[in-house]
């Protein structure tokens, strides 16, 4: 996944205000509704010494009202400046707001996380409507209409019939077939990690044959759905998000599994010290961590990455001469990042002990065998 606007934010120097404000626009009064939450959100930051400039670049975001869908407006802002922008599909618990050393981007880069990139089709004998999405967003949006000519099976009776028959499946085969191929560029092309089919049964059935093995394992086929003038896929977006919320689900139990069973063969480690300890030898592969709003442990960074510790201590003797303070899992989050790290936001039930763990890329790198 990518995150290089969150690398360039991170490399960027704080204080930052990061605010989540629910912006629920389907409801009357939802542009006053929104003031009192930034007005609410604005006297909390302003206690916790955010300065005038950065509020009041928030405020001229907030007054314009011009944020685009979603539930959800986030924001980062810094030195007078709102760097980071986006509407969220879901509204937050309660709106909140963070001054610190670096960006509050766990909740965000969960909903990353949650909106993998998918394919969505619908098929009927003659094609195919194939909209592949980033997040979202369509990113993608092609069609095939193949050769229409005895597209509809008869009964002419007599000797013909069979013969009749079998041209019309052929037809459909070789539709299934580039409808197939185009499938398979679009989820090489956006990394797809679902592929949501719907539409006519026979036209599903023969496209799920022509696809690869390895996309067809991807593939999930739905009961509803047309590509008729009157179905689109608008008409089967809420069983589109259940199969993406399906495979995300399922991609956090495996990290779990795998942490878990890497936990007994010097391939995973859990807790602030050894999760910190991990970051900084640049071994981590996957960092587990949940993300709790109201969690106030800290930690110390340096301006690399690997600069991380749990107390000043730690970073200066890595020839650091100002260490900073922030929240100790954004500055888990911003070690990850920074060296080509997952990071996999977790459930506190059944996640790592005190919310932080790793996997990591080799075994044998425990902290008393060096790398």
């Amino acid at each position: 996944m990518d995150h290089t606007d969150f690398e360039r934010l991170l490399a960027a120097d704080g204080p930052f205000a990061t605010v989540y404000l629910d912006a629920r626009s389907d409801a009357p009064g939802a542009a006053e509704k929104l003031a009192v939450e930034w007005r609410n959100v604005r006297r909390d930051l302003e206690a916790a010494g955010a300065d005038a400039a950065t509020l009041e670049a928030i405020d001229a975001v907030v007054d314009s009202g011009d944020h685009g869908g979603g539930e959800t407006l986030a924001l980062v802002a810094g030195h007078g400046h709102v760097l980071l922008l986006e509407r969220l599909p879901e509204p937050p618990q309660r709106s909140r707001g963070r001054w610190d050393q670096l960006p509050w981007l766990l909740p965000l880069l969960e909903v990353r996380q949650s909106t993998l990139p998918h394919v969505v089709v619908l098929a009927d004998r003659e094609g195919a409507d194939v909209v592949g999405f980033t997040g979202g967003d369509a990113a993608l949006e092609r069609s095939v209409d193949g050769d229409t000519e005895h597209i509809h099976k008869g009964a002419p009776g007599g000797w013909s019939q069979r013969r009749f028959q079998e041209r019309a499946e052929n037809t459909w085969q070789d539709n299934a077939r580039d409808v197939a191929e185009l499938i398979e560029r679009a989820a090489g092309l956006l990394d797809a990690r679902l592929v949501v089919v719907a539409g006519d049964v026979r036209a599903v059935q023969l496209l799920r044959e022509a696809l690869p093995a390895p996309l067809a394992e991807r593939t999930v086929v739905l009961d509803s759905g047309s590509r008729a003038a009157n179905g689109s896929i608008d008409a089967i977006a809420d069983d589109v998000v259940k199969q993406v919320a399906t495979v995300v689900a399922e991609e956090t139990v495996e990290t779990l599994r795998r942490f878990r069973a890497g936990l007994g063969t010097d391939l995973a480690a859990e807790g602030p010290a050894r999760t910190l300890e991990f970051l900084r030898r640049a071994v981590v592969d996957t960092l587990l961590v949940h993300d709790d709003p109201d969690d106030e442990r800290t930690a110390w960074f340096g301006p690399e990455a690997v600069h991380v510790g749990l107390d000043r201590e730690t970073v200066a003797a890595m020839g650091v001469d100002e260490p900073r303070e922030a929240k100790l899992t954004e500055v888990a989050a911003r070690a990850a990042l920074g060296t080509s790290a997952t990071v996999r936001v977790v459930p506190g039930a059944g996640g790592p002990d005190a919310g932080l763990g790793v996997i990591l890329r080799h075994a044998g790198t425990t902290p008393d065998r060096p790398v």
